[in-house]
């Protein structure tokens, strides 16, 4: 299931402290100027061929973010 979240929801559980991977899904050159501390790189281009090994627990709790004005 996919569930939407806030950026304010996000940063409480950034400050909760709680277990997730933060996911950036810009491309490289965006990534390498700026992204939200802890978050990996997974281009959108790229995403099969990253994905299995950046994300190996089908399981985890996993936010992923790109550009987006909202």
């Amino acid at each position: 299931m996919v569930a939407t979240i806030t950026r304010k929801e996000l940063r409480e559980k950034i400050e909760r402290g709680d277990k997730f991977q933060l996911v950036e899904t810009l491309p490289r050159t965006a990534y390498d100027h700026a992204h939200l501390p802890g978050a990996i790189n997974l281009p959108p281009d790229q995403v099969k061929e990253l994905a299995p090994n950046l994300l190996p627990d089908k399981s985890a709790d996993i936010v992923v973010y790109c550009s987006s004005p909202t």
